[in-house]
């Protein structure tokens, strides 16, 4: 029995995620990380902050328990304890797709309170639930993840066009040659780095690029650092900051539909991060992942934050990087607990400007589409339906982007699922993947009339039988 044994821990070190890179390197690649979805973490706080009509202190507050609760989830997913963690390189932060149904809850009168109670509830129902979303692995071919990777990638991608403009559209200088111009040359020394620069420096592109881009944006007066001194160095997290939560049922059952859509997300993201670091993902490490996603969602309200969910543009950095490791995301998340701790810091690391955020973005998330198109290519799309199920999918994910709104006369769950691309793109490309590959009734021996389009390169013989192609 041992030698067996012996094997199993053997082939578990060998891990691609399992490497551990010095530790130099592990704080730089940590730090990239966390550069790279620091603004969206906060924003969730800042939105709901302001849309709550708190006060600037109490904001402030808001944005140093996300960054807290962020790191702590962060490390709980990368190193995990049994049953608890996928053990992969994801970066956990507060998820957007809350932001909705959060403000609504507020706006009806419950408050702040009611959201958390909310938020505890629908996460712990979550928990409950996620032993049976993780056996949708087997819901998850190539066909499939290749398109939720491409549609997490082109969803991601307005995001980086708005920050280049500078952020939010009431900011004076919003859409200004100036702020896009910073955007682009931030975007040409991450491509000057990842070109001229080799080894450890060619990684850290991003980081380096963002360092640059801020001290261009300082140079030409587009950023302010005069406000890092004001406020405390050192802040301990609290516990109930805003008092007890609330529990109401209307606000239990529309977070619930929440939780359930970033739970699908996370089962994405889990799934094409598997792909990127090329290692195995199965149902019980989907299962691991999902319970330590609804674990910090279900405590994250005890500290005063929001739901935790798995960030999709972080996918796009370990596949620019290749830096596969776990443990450098962990040392991540572990500076996030320290920006939590430290406001200090998180009001330096807030002083970058959007827009070199914005530049450092157009890589980042044009390479998790550019994942999912690799994925797509090692597809077999002869004799089957595998064409129209990628481009149903794409189809349907793209909506939201294209045209924000699409689905606002749909009954409200329906429409919170489709309004997020990655979910939308997901729920379609399962169902079409399952009628048209796994139903027998409705497997064909023959490709659609759309399916049986010849390639580019490829000339159809007018004698052959069956519209056999040979490559021209």
């Amino acid at each position: 029995m041992r030698i067996p044994h012996s094997r199993s821990r053997t082939a578990r070190r060998l891990r691609p995620e399992d490497e551990r890179p010095p530790v130099r390197q592990q704080i730089l690649y940590g730090l990239q990380h966390i550069l790279s979805m620091y603004g969206g973490v906060i924003a969730v706080p800042l939105i709901i902050g302001g849309a709550t009509g708190l006060p600037p202190e109490r904001i402030a507050l808001l944005v140093t328990a996300a960054l807290f609760v962020s790191g702590a989830a962060t490390i709980l997913q990368t190193v995990g304890i049994p049953f608890f963690g996928s053990q992969l390189p994801l970066v956990q932060g507060i998820s957007f797709a809350s932001v909705a149904t959060m403000t609504a809850i507020a706006a009806r009168g419950g408050g702040l309170s009611a959201v958390f109670g909310s938020i505890i509830v629908a996460s712990l129902i979550g928990l409950v639930l996620s032993p049976f979303f993780s056996q949708l692995i087997r819901f998850f071919p190539p066909v499939v993840t290749g398109s939720i990777i491409t549609v997490i990638g082109v969803s991601l991608l307005p995001v980086s066009f708005r920050w280049a403009m500078g952020g939010t559209a009431t900011a004076p200088d919003y859409g200004s040659v100036g702020n896009i111009a910073l955007a682009g040359a931030t975007f040409l020394i991450v491509l000057l780095v990842s070109r001229l620069l080799r080894g450890l420096l060619s990684r850290l592109s991003i980081l380096l690029g963002i360092v640059a881009g801020t001290l261009v944006a300082f140079a030409i007066g587009k950023t302010d650092f005069s406000g890092v001194g004001h406020g405390p160095v050192v802040a301990l997290p609290q516990v109930l900051p805003f008092g007890a939560p609330t529990f109401s049922v209307s606000a239990i059952v529309s977070m619930t539909v929440v939780i359930l859509v970033t739970m699908i997300e996370t089962t994405a993201d889990i799934v094409a991060l598997g792909e990127i670091v090329e290692t195995e993902v199965g149902p019980r490490r989907v299962g691991d992942g999902l319970r330590a996603d609804m674990l910090s969602s279900a405590v994250a309200p005890l500290f005063g934050s929001f739901p935790c969910t798995a960030f999709a543009q972080n996918v796009g950095l370990v596949a620019l990087t290749r830096v596969k490791s776990r443990y450098v995301v962990a040392t991540g998340g572990l500076i996030l607990v320290v920006l939590g701790l430290l406001p200090v810091l998180g009001r330096v690391a807030a002083a970058i400007p959007q827009p070199v955020l914005g530049g450092a973005g157009i890589v980042l998330f044009g390479m998790v589409a550019a994942s999912g198109i690799r994925t797509l290519a090692k597809v077999d799309y002869d004799n089957n339906l595998n064409l129209v199920i990628v481009a149903a999918a794409l189809g349907f994910g793209i909506i939201p982007i294209a045209v924000p709104g699409f689905w606002s006369h749909f009954p409200g769950w329906f429409a919170t699922i489709m309004d997020s691309g990655i979910s939308s793109a997901s729920v379609v490309a399962v169902v079409l993947n399952l009628a048209f590959n796994e139903t027998r009734a409705l497997r064909r021996s023959g490709p659609s009339t759309v399916a049986a389009a010849p390639s580019p390169g490829t000339v159809t013989r007018p004698d052959s039988p069956d519209g056999v192609t040979e490559t021209g």
